[in-house]
C-alpha cells in the first residue's frame, strides 16, 4: 500500500479520489456498453456484406469461366490488359463514440463498355458481362473494407476501455479504499488515546484538588 499521511485532511482527499475514480469507472462502463452495441451493429453489416460479396464473386467467376470456355484466351487477355487503369478513392473519417473510423467515399466502379479501354468490336458481350460482374465485386470489396476496419477499431477500443475499467475497479479503487480505511483506523486510535489521556489528566487534577482542600472545610 502507498505510504500515506494519516490525517483528516488526507482522509478527505482520499474519499474525494474514491468518488472521482468511481465516477470515471461508471462513465467508462457506459462508454463500453455503447461501443459494444455499435460493434454488434457493424458486425451484422459486415456479415451481410461478406455474404453478398461471396455471392457476387461466385457469379463473376462463373461468367469468367463461361467466357474462357467460349472466347479465345488471347482476346480475354488483351481485354484485361487494356483495362489496367489506376483508380483512386477518397478516404475521410468520422468519430464513433470517440473512435476514429474511415469513411470511403462511395465510388461506383461500374463502367460503360466504351470506358473500359478495349475495342468494342473486338470483344464479345460475354467479356463485357465479366467486366461488369468484377466491377460490382470491387464495389463490394471497398464497402467491406470500410466496415471491417470500423469493426476492428471498435473492437480495439472496447478492449482498451475494458482494461481501464478493470484497472479502476480492481486496482485503483480498492487501493484508495484501503488507504482511507487505514487512515480512519489510525485517526480513531489517536482519538481513543487522546480521550484516555484526557481522562487520566482529569483524574490527576481532581485528586490534586481533593488533596489541597482544607480539612473539615
Amino acid at each position: 500500500m502507498e505510504q500515506v499521511t494519516p490525517t483528516r485532511t488526507e482522509l478527505i482527499r482520499k474519499k474525494a479520489q474514491i468518488k472521482l475514480a468511481e465516477q470515471g469507472r461508471d462513465l467508462l462502463r457506459e462508454k463500453m456498453d455503447a461501443l459494444i452495441r455499435e460493434f454488434f451493429r457493424v458486425m451484422e453489416n459486415v456479415s451481410l456484406s461478406r455474404e453478398e460479396l461471396e455471392n457476387v464473386s461466385a457469379i463473376a467467376n462463373r461468367y469468367l469461366l463461361m467466357a474462357l470456355a467460349i472466347d479465345e484466351p488471347v482476346t480475354l487477355r488483351s481485354a484485361s490488359m487494356a483495362t489496367r487503369k489506376g483508380t483512386s478513392v477518397d478516404i475521410k473519417g468520422k468519430n464513433v463514440m470517440g473512435v476514429p473510423v474511415p469513411i470511403i467515399e462511395k465510388k461506383n466502379f461500374l463502367r460503360s463498355t466504351f470506358d473500359r479501354g478495349y475495342s468494342v468490336i473486338s470483344v464479345s458481350s460475354r467479356i463485357d458481362e465479366v467486366a461488369e460482374k468484377f466491377e460490382n465485386t470491387l464495389d463490394l470489396i471497398l464497402e467491406l473494407a470500410e466496415t471491417e476496419t470500423a469493426l476492428n477499431r471498435l473492437g480495439g477500443e472496447i478492449q482498451m476501455t475494458r482494461r481501464r475499467v478493470n484497472a479502476l475497479e480492481q486496482i485503483l479503487i480498492p487501493d484508495l479504499k484501503k488507504q482511507a480505511k487505514y487512515i480512519g483506523i489510525v485517526i480513531d486510535e489517536r482519538e481513543r488515546e487522546d480521550l484516555f489521556r484526557l481522562k487520566k489528566v482529569k483524574k490527576i487534577i481532581e485528586r490534586k484538588k481533593m488533596a489541597s482542600a482544607p480539612l473539615g472545610g
